[in-house]
């Protein structure tokens, strides 16, 4: 069993995502381990980027802050493998197919192979034109996540009868970024996905509070976290941890509420 599927095994899921290098890589090879630590079941890293199409302001912001602190994808890269010494969880890439063509797409998979990372999310590649990645993914064992979106609709069947890891569905329209509700019929997103696969389910895009947190992991798999994090380590800058900490404390408390709903 993958450290992918542990994390979901028998559970709903909290996977909170942080900007690899925001503030500085020092302060996010600290707040990893500490993350897993107050209850994160899977731990997203964003690889910064200049153009980063699917982020709204807060995670654009901190993509600019950790390319301006000199943050590169082999410091990531060498980060990743120290703080896999003593986390368990899942440790998941977020990124652009860009740097990831830049870097060489198989030298970058092997890369994530070697330093311990579980999965890698692209959602600048639409699942038609996976090939580009996939094939390298499969022969350094990984898992490539799928997504899909509220506009999905026909195509869901399609990626969810081939997806890998977990599937992310977006529960709203537009960029990542925290909002005051969510609309999207969740539910009826992952009973389409259900028909075609027991691969889990988490929700990201827009989940702030325990309340949205605790509502989207009622009718999925699990939820996922971004921008309030993000926010948090904007306000925070090198002591984040704690406030941090609290957060993810609270988060995890509420998606595991969401079992007893």
């Amino acid at each position: 069993m993958t450290r992918i599927s542990k994390a979901f095994q028998n559970k709903k899921a909290f996977i909170a995502f942080v900007t690899g290098g925001d503030p500085d890589i020092e302060t996010t090879e600290a707040l990893i381990p500490q993350m897993a630590a107050a209850g994160a079941d899977l731990i997203e890293i964003g690889i910064p980027f200049s153009d980063p199409i699917a982020e709204g302001v807060v995670i654009q912001a901190a993509d600019e802050r950790a390319l301006k602190a000199g943050v590169t994808t082999d410091k990531l890269f060498d980060m990743v493998k120290r703080v896999r010494g003593t986390v368990d969880v899942p440790l998941v890439f977020m990124t652009y197919m860009n740097p990831v063509y830049t870097y060489g797409t198989d030298r970058f998979v092997k890369r994530c192979a070697e330093c311990g990372i579980d999965g890698i999310i692209v959602p600048d590649v639409p699942f038609e034109e996976k090939e580009e990645i996939s094939g390298a993914c499969v022969a350094s064992g990984i898992e490539l996540i799928s997504m899909i979106a509220p506009t999905s609709n026909e195509r869901i069947e399609m990626i969810a009868g081939q997806a890998k890891g977990f599937l992310y569905c977006v529960s709203s329209l537009g960029v990542t970024g925290i909002r005051s509700s969510i609309t999207t019929n969740i539910k009826e997103m992952i009973d389409h996905v259900k028909k075609v696969s027991d691969i889990p389910c988490a929700v990201g895009f827009g989940i702030a509070t325990p309340q949205q947190a605790q509502e989207m992991a009622a009718v999925s798999d699990g939820a996922i976290v971004g921008s309030a994090i993000v926010k948090l380590i904007a306000q925070n800058g090198r002591n984040c941890i704690e406030p941090v900490c609290q957060y993810v404390r609270e988060m995890k408390a509420a998606v595991v509420s969401a079992s007893c709903v």
